[in-house]
């Protein structure tokens, strides 16, 4: 099955997108489906984990580091890696934190590839200036007290400690942002105080905004410094300075959210991960995509096309997954064969989701258990299908407890393997994650079947240290009996559905 996103009508080009401040849901549509049909991918350390993986299998990336106190790829460098694959003629995306323009050295880059003759585009991205205020209840302007914002970088330019004009920033009022200003913190504190502003102007520390990370340090100008060692502040923080801090107390928001502050890893295969993942992100959770299997059509079709031909021969038909339903669809397409030749064919499902497969199609099962096993669908099977013919479509290495009942009921089967389930092969991606489970930085790892758990052990191979380092969300018993003889802290969704397991985490996390 194709899982890559492409898009013909792109234009073969450089694109500079902002990436946004981190949460994935606020890099734009546009900056999205580029990144999707991206040949080459360039890109910063700041752009959101949960984002990276919107980038194709197949793209070609390039790392240039960007993060403060790491070795990161000189400007000159990049703009030399720009212009060597911009002159490749594919589809390159420069993926870069925040906003292209925005202390994003964007406009040195454009000009390099102008300067070249090569054409290229850019897509804004949301600065992380706004946004990171925003999640942390702050706004930049707010009537009485500020009327204007001025967004600084925290960075001095090289060989010039004076290029903050601190007296001018006093003078102008209003909200002082700088951004990247973790490490020169004391330097902004001194100069702003020197100039004139007093030592009990509302400050604040927020660290990595609008992810999983994201903390918020309120204090005052004069002890901003010594609360965020307190509390532990390091890169990428903003420093926020004005009055409107004090509006956080009333407006902050993003915490409510029932999974705030978790990190959720989905190994759901890549074509049914969106609603698992839009469920999470939507209950405040920061969700890194890794399909742990891919689905894969078998090469020979002959025994399923003769099968499909002849559905008439059946009294039910089975399934028990929604991959076995979309496969079903996407075959009948290719036979020219419409849902007529499922007149007089009674249908038999495991799950909601693979019943609303066939709901879309306007096909409405007749028997689905009311749990979702493999042994209960077999067992009401051998009890309402005597008699009858059984057409089981479903993957290659289905679970033997389905045809069990219907052996021991002496009902006719036929059980078709309609796809292949595969591990995903090491990439970009896959290293990331790495990192990301070796820093012990997820909170809950997602499994919704013996194979994503399989597939997620062969893929990452992670240590026992890396398997202490979060809790494994299963659904069904048979998914966290897999996980736990790996030697997963399980725990698992009472029903299983992707709405049951984001109240699953919800609860473990004390937030029902």
């Amino acid at each position: 099955m194709e899982t890559e996103v492409e898009n013909q009508y792109f234009d073969k080009k450089v694109y500079l997108i902002g990436a946004g401040p981190g949460d994935a849901g606020l890099m734009t549509v546009k900056g999205r489906e580029l990144l999707a049909a991206a040949d080459t991918v360039i890109y910063d350390a700041l752009a959101g984990d949960g984002i990276m993986g919107f980038i194709p299998g197949t793209a070609k990336q390039i790392y240039v580091g960007k993060r403060s106190g790491f070795h990161s790829a000189s400007q000159e460098e990049i703009n030399r890696i720009l212009v060597e694959e911009g002159k490749k003629g594919g589809l390159v995306v420069r993926l870069k934190g925040g906003d292209p323009f925005v202390f994003g050295r964007g406009g040195e880059e454009a000009q390099a590839l102008r300067e070249n003759n090569i054409p290229f585009e850019i897509v804004p991205g949301v600065t992380s200036a706004v946004a990171v205020p925003a999640y942390s209840g702050i706004p930049v302007t707010h009537r009485g007290l500020a009327s204007s914002f001025h967004v600084i970088t925290g960075h001095s330019q090289a060989g010039n400690e004076g290029a903050i004009d601190y007296e001018a920033l006093v003078r102008a009022g209003g909200t002082l942002i700088f951004l990247m200003g973790a490490g020169a913190a004391p330097e902004i504190c001194r100069g702003l105080m020197e100039a004139g502003m007093a030592g009990g102007t509302p400050a604040a520390f927020l660290q990595e905004g609008t992810t999983a990370g994201q903390r918020t340090v309120l204090s005052t100008l004069q002890r901003l410094i010594e609360d965020g060692k307190e509390a532990g502040i390091r890169p990428p923080a903003v420093i926020v300075v004005g009055e409107v801090c004090n509006l956080a107390k009333v407006c902050s928001w993003s915490g409510a959210r029932g999974l705030a502050g978790k990190k959720v890893l989905v190994t759901r295969p890549r074509e049914r991960a969106s609603q698992m993942t839009a469920r999470l992100r939507a209950a405040g959770a920061e969700v890194v995509e890794l399909p742990a299997v891919e689905i894969e059509l078998p090469k020979d079709r002959s025994a399923i096309q003769e099968a499909l031909a002849r559905l008439g021969d059946y009294g039910w038909l089975v399934f028990t997954s929604p991959s076995g339903a979309e496969v079903f669809f996407e075959l009948m397409g290719e036979m020219k064969t419409d849902i007529r030749a499922l007149a007089g064919v009674k249908l038999a499902v495991i799950g909601r989701a693979t019943g609303e497969m066939f709901v879309k199609h306007g096909i409405y099962p007749d028997y689905m258990p009311g749990q979702y096993y493999a042994k209960d669908l077999g067992e009401g099977l051998s009890e309402i299908a005597k008699g009858e013919r059984i057409l089981i479509l479903r993957a290659e290495k289905g679970s033997p407890e389905l045809i069990k009942p219907l052996q021991k009921a002496g009902i006719e089967y036929r059980d078709i393997a309609l796809y292949h389930t595969r591990y995903p092969i090491c990439n970009a991606q896959t290293e990331r994650v790495k990192k990301l489970l070796t820093g012990q930085c997820f909170d809950y790892v997602t499994f919704t079947s013996g194979s994503t758990v399989r597939g997620f052990m062969e893929t990452l191979k992670p240590s026992a240290e890396m398997l202490r380092g979060f809790k494994a969300v299963c659904i069904g018993e048979e998914t966290r009996k897999a996980a736990a003889a790996c030697g997963m802290d399980c725990i698992t969704a009472l029903i299983p559905t992707m709405d049951s397991l984001a109240e699953c985490m919800k609860k473990d996390a004390g937030n029902i």
